[in-house]
């Protein structure tokens, strides 16, 4: 089982994020991506949506304090989402398949995709390194991406985005020069602590 490879349900799920989307057409867009993962669709609950749009904003901020170059504080927002949806392996047949390992088969739909999300991110993180977290650098766009390039020279989520004109300079990106307040607005901080590795870690909730 390729860990890494659930990394891409978080960039999926922040990048269902559109600031410019009313709620109900932001619910429909969530629903979808649930309905057409086998393993995580079922009836969908709006419950269920409400707890996606609280764990988008929580990813989003782990990669807003990435490239915002604020290491300590996307690793403790990465482990108070590992220690809230721990993974539990379990063996599967099917399909014909022989027997081989899956993460986390019961639970809510949020836990479950909390969970793979969260793990495939840490995986990727450990073994690339945090500075791999991207978001797309062009006027008006707000995608994450996973960069790939051997020099880690990526600075867009697509060659649309990057062979546009954009007014935002690197140096300049509202990911790097207000990252805080960023972060603070999409996901308060909630009261209280947790150990993570070995050290105090606070745990936070999203909001929209």
């Amino acid at each position: 089982m390729d860990l890494a490879s659930y990394a891409d349900l978080a960039i999926e799920l922040v990048n269902t994020h559109d600031s410019q989307a009313d709620k109900g057409r932001d619910f429909e867009v969530l629903r979808e991506l649930l309905v057409i993962r086998s393993r995580l669709g079922g009836r969908v609950a709006h419950r269920d949506l409400d707890a996606m749009r609280e764990l988008r904003a929580q990813l989003r901020a782990v990669f807003v304090s990435a490239v915002a170059g604020d290491e300590e504080d996307a690793i403790d927002r990465l482990n108070s989402l590992l220690m809230h949806h721990p993974v539990h392996p379990q063996l599967s047949g099917h399909d014909g398949r022989p027997w081989h390992l899956h993460l986390n088969e019961g639970g809510s739909v949020q836990d479950r995709y909390a969970a793979w999300a969260a793990m495939g991110l840490a995986v990727k993180v450990s073994d690339r390194g945090l500075d791999r977290l991207g978001i797309c650098r062009a006027d008006g766009c707000e995608r994450v991406f996973f960069d790939t390039t051997a020099n880690k020279s990526q600075r867009y989520c697509s060659d649309r985005c990057a062979g546009r004109p954009s007014s935002v300079a690197a140096a300049h990106h509202p990911a790097r020069t207000s990252a805080r307040a960023a972060i603070e607005t999409a996901v308060p901080a909630q009261r209280g602590a947790a150990q993570a590795g070995g050290r105090k870690t606070e745990i936070r909730e999203g909001g929209q």
